[in-house]
Parts: C-alpha cells; structure tokens; sequence
C-alpha cells in the first residue's frame, strides 16, 4: 500500500458545513445543561467526571485514521460538558471574577492559535492531517469552548443581561464573521475561528434560558435540556455517519464555499 504523506493524507475533522454549525450550537447547549445538572450536585463531581469522559474520547478519536463522525463530535461534546465544568470551577468554586477568567481564556486562545500558526504555517482545518496539528486543533477547541463559557456567563450573570438578550446578542454577532467574509473579504480561516468561538456562549445561554428555573429560564430543567439536545446530536450524527460518507484523500483547502 503506498504511504500516504502530508500532502494527501486524510484529515482527521469535520468540514464546516451548514449542518457541521447546527450540531456544534447543540454540543455546546447539551454541555452547558449536563454540567449544570451535575454541577447542582457538586462542581467538582462534573469536572472529574467529565474529565475522564474526555479522555475517553480523546483516546478514541486519536486512533481513528481519518475523520469519523461518532468519535469526532463525542470529542466535542465532552470538551463541551468539560469546559462549562472547568470555567464554573473558576468562577463559582475559586471565585475568580467573570473579566478576569474571560480575559485569560481569550490570552490563552490567541497564544495558542499563534503557536499553531508559527510551527504549521496554517490554521486551516482542511490541513489537520498529522497528529500534532490535530493536538493544536483540540487544544484551540478546549480554549474555544473555555472562552465561550466565561463570555456566556460574563453578559448573562456580570452584565446582567440574561440568558434571552445574551442569545440575541451572540447570534447577531456570530452572523459579523460570516458577512464580513462574505462580502468583505475577510479571511475564511479567521472567519471560521471567530464563528467557532461564538457558538459557544450562543448554545450555552440558550440551554440556560431552558434549564433555568423561573423566572430566569423556562424552568425545564438542566437534566431535560442536556437528554434531548442529546437525543438531537445523535440523531445528525448518525445521519452524517449514514448519508454522507467521505472519502478525505486529496481534500481542498478551506474556501468561501466551505463556509455555509
């Protein structure tokens, strides 16, 4: 069999497809709600235990050849549950204030995305196709969803916006990537990173909104939130599992067109 190198080899993640954004709002709704489920019982309790869900996930995508749908999302979402975990640890259980944990996450990120950038040259998801870009890619995911969490909870709680005007709020602002790039010749690489980022306090504050008790949310509940977000993922999972399979030798390099 002829090795595959750098160039042709299969890239071990998900395009960013319209569907890819759909689900990504979901895993990042289904963490917010089982981390505050379990965070109700102990902080502590949801960090451990998510931590160690993450691990297994980690081991499981790490040795998938290419990208797969289950393994993949599985990763995102328990970093999703992890990182609410971690950013509530900070703020509720070490009483680390909202800017200043916002702040360093955002520090973090960008000294992250620079580190991936100065050794690969790129930060183009199309090109994760050896394992220490794909170590970047995960690492810049965990910080993403660290970000997003502080952000969710800095406009929702600090801010005192709610979880109803903070949704609005991030929704209209995960459109600016998107137009910027659409007609402003915005990179799509950057586009995609910032769009990434947003997602997060998005999904987080409207699965607050719904696990909430009245009259701050719908009054749901967390546990029923997080089962049918749950329940929604698996099923677009399974359908991008099913319908549409992908063959990842010769991928493109992100375009316009990648983006929905």
């Amino acid at each position: 069999m002829k090795k595959e190198t750098r160039a042709n080899a299969p890239t071990k993640v998900a395009e960013a497809t319209a569907l890819f954004w759909i689900v990504k709002v979901l895993t990042t709704g289904m963490g917010e709600a089982t981390s505050d489920f379990l965070g109700r019982w102990s902080l502590w309790l949801s960090a451990g235990t998510s931590a160690a869900a993450l691990v297994g996930a980690f081991w499981w995508q790490f040795r998938s050849s290419r990208y797969h749908p289950a393994p993949y999302w599985l990763t995102v979402a328990m970093i999703a549950v992890f990182g609410t975990a971690a950013a509530d640890c900070f703020r509720v259980g070490l009483h680390v204030p909202l800017p200043v944990t916002t702040t360093g996450y955002a520090i973090a990120l960008a000294g992250c995305l620079a580190a991936w950038y100065a050794t690969e040259r790129t930060l183009s998801v199309h090109t994760v196709t050896t394992r220490r870009r794909e170590v970047f890619y995960w690492l810049t995911v965990l910080l993403t969803f660290a970000l997003g969490t502080a952000a969710g909870d800095l406009t929702g709680f600090y801010l005192d916006l709610g979880f109803v005007h903070s949704a609005l709020l991030f929704g209209a602002a995960i459109l600016v990537p998107w137009l910027l790039h659409r007609f402003a010749g915005l990179n799509a690489v950057a586009a995609f990173w910032a769009s990434y980022v947003l997602t997060r306090p998005l999904g987080a504050s409207l699965a607050d909104w719904l696990g909430m008790d009245k009259p701050l949310g719908t009054g749901v509940g967390f546990g029923t939130t997080a089962i049918l977000a749950a329940l929604v993922c698996a099923a677009l999972v399974g359908y991008l599992a099913l319908s549409h399979p992908r063959d990842d030798h010769d991928t493109p390099a992100l375009t316009p067109a990648a983006l929905p």
